[in-house]
């Protein structure tokens, strides 16, 4: 097939398509809004950690500065004026220590535990005050000489040792003096309790924050983040009363080799990152993503089904110009082809001419009938359908109908036979009964088999009249049996049959029935003789008005469905 030839393409599927990459593009920009999320959340996040790295230095940098000043200096500046280094001296206890005017000098005597004296020489250890264990006493004398050639710094005249000794945490504050040849020769030096340095983990607080005020915002230390010291043998000597999750958190330590490069961690408070970001946090917008894709997803899809209606809707109609041509086309070639024999005399008798003339009335039957339907449906399309009801026995009019379509039926041999009870009476348009009850006996012989009987009865059951037609043909399907009422829907084995139809008829019954009040449906046939249940029952009910009323002479009742202007 040359490309010329072949159909194009519904331009429902150029709009589906649009509609697909739409929901595509929706889809993009909602991950590009999340991935730009990601993005300025990775960088708040860094910036809060490099300002937590910040704020450990700078508490580093402070307990180092208060520890020296307050406990380290004053207690070596104390062993210094007593002249504890020379080996002729006594060596004094701590609490015999001078001390100076300055502040907090005489705190290191809180501190002190004992004082002593080693000689890198002879390596004899002497202690005053308190009296440290024999493990104690081994410690130092193997730990003083390694540490004074290693850490000590002899610029500071200063060496400091924290440790868990004997199951008791020890800070070892020392200095080295040195003989007239300037070679080392006596340790001199004092242990304090560093349980004792907690307050001064948090001096000179308000002078130097935890981070510069202008990032804080004036924020104290105590709400801004919180704080842990661990000694170099891992452990703890300081935990701030609050402690915050490890979100943003850093650790530092003494860039001196003050108390053997003692670890700092610092955490900062989780809430006090928007305050720290200048814009604060970035707030993650998931959820309205997820809801408007949702949403563009969810109006997509309506979109393509009402496109995938519409196309339907297209089909039927293009079945349903199909189905009235050929409905139409039938009629009139058999109405034509018996007129002209007729007209050109070449009927070769009188029951010649009476056959043609059957089939010529049989034809136009047909024709009004299908005008009828065609007339009533658009009507009905533009709300325009009026109905006159008036009081009147069902047996004459259903029977008028049986009468009036029994060429039809002979014409297709069937078989039509009625079943009626006298003496029902109801508002009903007589025309629109004639036109139900004629849809309903051309669909029974339409789709049921040759030389079946159809029976169209009336009966009174619950208080309303009901209108039956029985065929034998073969059934419909009880998933099916709403849908038939519908317009161009015709069941699935018969759309490709030889069998022509409109697709209107059975709705324009629904319709005239739902107009006088009633409502109608399909059901299994009951038994026949033979005991099968085969073919279908359509059943009609309309409201009934008992026979008195109609005696009283009861007035003509008018009713207009949805009429327009």
């Amino acid at each position: 097939m040359s490309a010329a030839s072949r159909p194009p393409r519904p331009r429902a599927l150029f709009v589906a398509a649009l509609l697909l990459l739409t929901l595509a593009l929706a889809g993009a920009i909602a991950l590009q809004a999340y991935r730009n999320f990601l993005g300025h959340k990775a960088t708040a996040e860094r910036v809060l950690r490099d300002y937590s790295r910040l704020a450990a230095a700078r508490f580093a940098q402070r307990t180092e500065m208060a520890v020296y000043y307050h406990a380290f200096w004053p207690a070596l500046d104390a062993l210094s004026r007593a002249k504890a280094g020379r080996p002729d001296t006594e060596l004094p206890a701590p609490s015999r220590l001078p001390v100076s005017s300055e502040p907090h000098a005489a705190d290191f005597r809180k501190l002190a535990r004992y004082t002593f004296r080693y000689d890198l020489r002879g390596g004899r250890l002497e202690t005053a005050g308190g009296t440290p264990s024999a493990a104690v006493r081994r410690w130092l004398r193997d730990t003083l000489p390694v540490h004074s050639r290693t850490v000590y710094d002899p610029k500071e005249h200063l060496g400091a040792i924290v440790r868990t000794v004997d199951g008791l945490s020890r800070a070892i504050v020392y200095t080295v003096v040195n003989d007239q040849s300037g070679a080392p020769r006596t340790i001199v030096g004092i242990e304090e309790d560093p349980r004792g340095f907690e307050p001064l983990y948090t001096a000179d607080e308000d002078k130097f924050p935890l981070l510069p005020r202008p990032l804080t915002g004036g924020v104290s230390y105590d709400s801004l983040g919180s704080a842990i010291v661990t000694g170099a043998d891992g452990v703890e000597l300081y935990r701030s009363p609050v402690q915050y999750p490890p979100l943003f958190a850093a650790r530092d330590s003494f860039e001196e080799p003050m108390m053997g490069r003692v670890q700092v961690q610092v955490a900062l408070r989780p809430d006090m990152a928007p305050k720290l970001v200048i814009g604060g946090m970035p707030r993650s917008n998931v959820p309205m993503l997820l809801s408007l894709l949702a949403l563009t997803a969810g109006l997509v899809v309506a979109a393509l089904l009402q496109l995938r209606r519409e196309y339907e809707l297209s089909r039927l109609r293009a079945d349903f110009v199909s189905g009235v041509s050929h409905e139409l086309r039938t009629p009139l070639a058999q109405i034509r082809m018996f007129s002209e024999t007729l007209l050109l005399g070449r009927v070769r008798s009188d029951d010649e001419r009476e056959r043609s003339l059957e089939i010529i009335d049989q034809e136009a039957r047909r024709l009004t009938h299908l005008v009828e339907n065609l007339l009533h449906f658009s009507r009905s399309e533009r709300r325009l359908a009026r109905l006159s009801p008036a009081l009147a026995p069902l047996a004459p009019l259903v029977s008028e109908a049986a009468e009036g379509f029994a060429p039809l039926a002979a014409a297709r041999g069937v078989t039509l036979c009625t079943e009626l009870t006298d003496g029902v009476v109801a508002p009903v348009d007589a025309d629109a009964l004639r036109q139900m009850l004629l849809n309903l006996l051309d669909n029974a012989v339409k789709y049921g088999p040759s030389g079946q009987t159809v029976t169209l009865g009336l009966t009174v059951a619950d208080g309303r009249a009901r209108v039956s037609v029985d065929d034998e043909g073969p059934g419909i399907p009880a998933a099916e049996r709403e849908r038939i009422w519908d317009r161009f829907w015709r069941l699935e084995r018969d759309r490709g049959s030889a069998v022509a139809g409109t697709g209107i008829g059975l709705s324009v019954v629904r319709e005239l029935v739902a107009l006088h009040g009633g409502r109608t449906w399909v059901e299994d046939a009951p038994a026949s003789e033979r005991g099968d249940r085969a073919g279908s029952r359509f059943v009609i009910e309309l409201p009934l008005v008992p026979l008195a009323h109609a005696a009283s002479g009861a007035g003509t009742v008018r009713a207009d469905a949805g009429a327009t202007a």
